[in-house]
């Protein structure tokens, strides 16, 4: 049985929706490291349109980061699916590598969201604080079960609190998290 196309959010304002997201589940992936904490993309408009994509994580003390461009996929269309490039790896950024980035359901007030894609390989529970009630959190599970996603993959990602400060940690400038992701670690 084919999979039912998924439903994605129609007319997203990107001006309100930029700003700083904290991830609160997600699938994991060979992209960020399996013990990050205090994982958060920050997002900003430039002038053309595109967004300055910031996803930052936390790892061994370090803060480990990349940046990206996101856009829309199909400019003329109202749905908000996006697509996101970034370069790797992080410390030599030759390679550009393009995922997509579908905002499946949104709140009224901009406050979370669920991100996945087509392939449902890939998801994401964000919020705009590092932390999220539970209930609201279950409605976003179900809601992924809804549109096909194995929900048993999803890991809660764990946030400090007060959230650290980029200032605050040591960088990770050789990337290694990133090369330690590639082999799973």
């Amino acid at each position: 049985m084919a999979k039912k196309s998924m439903e994605v959010v129609k007319g997203i304002d990107l001006a309100k929706y930029m700003g700083r997201w904290y991830e609160i589940a997600s699938f994991p992936s060979r992209f960020q490291p399996k013990n990050g904490i205090n994982t958060r993309a920050t997002y900003t408009l430039r002038d053309d349109g595109t967004v300055n994509v910031l996803n930052e994580t936390w790892n061994d003390g370090k803060r480990g980061y990349i940046e990206g461009t996101a856009y829309k996929a199909d400019p003329k269309s109202d749905e908000a699916k996006l697509k996101v490039k970034f370069y790797v790896p992080p410390f030599l950024p030759i390679i550009p590598v393009t995922g997509d980035y579908w905002v499946l359901y949104l709140d009224d007030e901009y406050r979370y969201a669920l991100i996945g894609q087509p392939s449902r390989s890939y998801l994401w529970i964000l919020c705009r604080e590092n932390h999220l009630d539970e209930e609201v959190y279950n409605q976003l599970v179900e809601k992924a079960k809804e549109e096909g996603y194995d929900v048993t993959k999803l890991k809660k990602t764990t946030h400090t609190n007060p959230p650290p400060e980029a200032e605050d940690a040591p960088a990770d400038t050789k990337g290694i998290w990133w090369l330690k992701s590639i082999f799973g670690k």
